[in-house]
Order: C-alpha cells, then structure tokens, then sequence
C-alpha cells in the first residue's frame, strides 16, 4: 500500500509527520504462523520481556542470523572448493625435480 504523494499530517508536538514512510516499512512484512510447545514459548516470552523487546524481534533476529550463517557458509565452501580445484603453484612448473630415493636419503 502507498500513498500516491506524500500527505503531511499536523502534529502538535512536532510540526508535520509523512505517513508514507510508516507504510512502507510495514510492507515489507509478511505474517507467519509458528507452533511451539507450551513451556518453549512461555521462556520465549520471558526472555523478550527481560530484553525489553516482542517475540517476534527475537525470531526475526534469530532467523536472520540462521539465514546469514547459512549465506557465509556456503560462500566458505564455494571458496574453498575453488581452492582445491586450483592448487596453487610450489615453484616447480608443474615438474617433480627429486626422486623417491634423494627424499628418504639419511
């Protein structure tokens, strides 16, 4: 939802306030239904009560960072797979300039 030109209301305290920037926000959104056991959700709601903050602050943040981690573990292991198909060089061009036996010698 938005307003086709930014509409100013009168705020006493504060001059003009643009509800348009309120709408957008909330846009971006989407409700979900989750189930969790009785006593999951009462310590849920004890932890966001002692954080000063809702339930849904915590499982955004909490699925946020899941999601993230996920994100840089995958970059990790493209990377490092990358690596492995790509070894770097150790100076030889490629050629073997030793024998079994000169490496074991005592």
């Amino acid at each position: 939802m938005q307003l086709g030109a930014a509409q100013r209301v009168a705020s006493p305290a504060r001059g003009y306030t643009y509800p348009r920037v309120t709408l957008i926000c909330v846009a971006d959104t989407q409700n979900i239904t989750l189930s969790l056991p009785r006593t999951l959700l009462k310590r849920v709601r004890r932890l966001a009560a002692d954080r000063d903050t809702s339930v849904s602050a915590l499982m955004h943040a909490a699925l946020a960072s899941l999601a993230d981690e996920d994100r840089r573990y995958s970059a990790a292991r493209k990377h490092a797979l990358a690596a492995l198909h790509a070894p770097r060089s150790l100076g030889t061009g490629g050629r073997r300039t030793w024998t079994r036996d000169q490496l074991h010698e005592r």
